[in-house]
């Protein structure tokens, strides 16, 4: 390219990204104007939900040092280090950059308490004295009209609004050992920061070790790891791209390795659906994958893990559409209702692109230079965005709830020139957010 190209190139992505300031700002702008006219659209700090207030905590300095290493030296080091022991790395420098962005607002308000709050899953672990009465009874818990003197409790907030494989989990964790606030909060970060790894693993099965090199770094100081450290969401991104990166390790391999991958990548997916009924829309990525590599068998042994799994739920007593249809019920009933659609159906793409970050932005514009099979992951996420956000069963509060699409998009950043510029400017805005404002999740 030209040096003419090029800065046209860069003028481009900065167009890009100040569009995207743009829509942010008026997201806060209206949203303000809403809260000021009677309309509660349930945000401190439109359009996401937080409060305003500067701090600074116990994580802010090694958080600091965690962005700077990693855009100084994580794009060589990705470029030249052993496969293996590079994935181990980014997962370690993941959840570092994600712990440490959850101290700055301290261990207990920052970690401890995320998972402990009276909406949360933590809160309706001890009523789980047996995982097949749960299962058996679950939908009878979520309808709070349905209260009668046989059936005196529902469901807190999240775990009726999920399936209950999301509050399974935390059964698990507490049987476990790990059923506090800090050791379940613990356990979530390290598995939800584990994503970065499952999209290189993803990329390079479909013959793009390059491209998932120059991603690396980008996935690793991800802003969105603001909500992954702590939410539940996070971790549901991260059991997503494991089941899509299994599946693309099985398109690349061939006889019973091929089909023990696909089966543990159906597994997986099959599971995911019973965690968040939002991740049906994930289904997107694995049919992008699909029509990339064209392995049929591959498809045909994933769905029958995932066919296991909804099987196994069913016949303990939970049907997924009953569970939904009851769960749009109650978010009709929800806060929902006075947050307009005609406002969130816009804002919410401002409120993911602080998950996204500048970077993500100047790299959806350049996404045609993509190899294929990145291409149509990128797409899938895109797509899987816009249908939630239409959908109007996502009115604000995405910056979390659409993590499990958005760590997909980190891959558009593989055809940035200058990668450290870039990775300054996700770590700086993740450190803005974190350190200028109070977030829920």
């Amino acid at each position: 390219m030209t040096r003419t190209g090029t800065r046209v190139a860069r003028h481009g992505d900065l167009v890009a990204v100040l569009l995207a300031a743009g829509l942010v700002v008026a997201s806060a702008v209206v949203g303000r104007r809403l809260l000021a006219a009677g309309v509660d659209i349930f945000l401190g700090w439109p359009p996401l939900l937080a409060q305003w207030l500067p701090h600074v905590g116990p994580g802010t300095p090694a958080a600091v040092v965690v962005a700077l290493a990693v855009a100084a030296w994580g794009p060589t080091f990705a470029a030249r280090a052993p496969w293996r022991p590079l994935l181990w790395s980014a997962c370690g420098a993941s959840f570092a950059w994600t712990l440490d962005l959850a101290l700055v607002d301290g261990w207990r308000r920052g970690v401890v308490e995320r998972l402990t709050s009276g909406e949360e899953y933590l809160h309706d672990v001890p009523r789980v004295t047996s995982v097949g009465t749960m299962l058996r009874e679950f939908a009878d818990h979520i309808l709070t009209s349905q209260v009668d003197p046989a059936q005196t409790w529902f469901w807190t907030t999240h775990v009726g609004g999920h399936p209950p494989g999301a509050l399974l989990l935390f059964v698990w964790l507490d049987r476990l050992g790990l059923g506090g606030g800090g050791p379940a909060g613990i356990a979530v970060m390290l598995l939800g920061s584990s994503a970065c790894a499952a999209v290189a693993v993803t990329l390079r099965a479909l013959g793009q070790e390059d491209l998932a090199r120059r991603v690396l770094p980008f996935s690793v100081l991800f802003p969105g790891a603001v909500w992954v450290g702590v939410s539940a969401d996070g971790l549901f991104a991260a059991w997503l791209a494991w089941g899509v990166a299994l599946l693309a390790v099985a398109t690349a391999l061939r006889g019973p390795r091929a089909d023990l991958a696909a089966l543990g990548g159906g597994l997986l997916l099959g599971f995911a659906l019973h965690l968040s009924y939002g991740l049906v829309l994930g289904g997107l990525l694995p049919l992008a994958l699909l029509a990339a590599t064209r392995r049929w068998r591959a498809a045909v042994v994933a769905l029958a893990g995932v066919v296991l799994v909804v099987a196994a739920f069913t016949a303990a007593g939970f049907w997924w559409f009953e569970g939904y249809a009851h769960v749009r019920v109650i978010y009709a009933a929800s806060i929902a209702a006075s947050r307009p659609y005609s406002y969130f159906v816009w804002a919410n793409l401002a409120a993911v692109a602080f998950a996204l970050g500048p970077a993500v932005v100047a790299g959806l514009r350049r996404v045609p230079a993509l190899p294929r099979p990145a291409l149509l992951l990128v797409l899938a996420a895109l797509a899987a965005i816009l249908l939630a956000d239409l959908s109007g069963m996502s009115k604000a509060e995405v910056e979390r709830i659409w993590l499990p699409f958005a760590v997909w998009t980190v891959a558009a950043c593989g055809t940035l020139p200058h990668p450290r510029r870039w990775l300054l400017a996700q770590a700086g805005l993740a450190l803005a957010v974190n350190h200028l404002l109070l977030t829920v999740w």
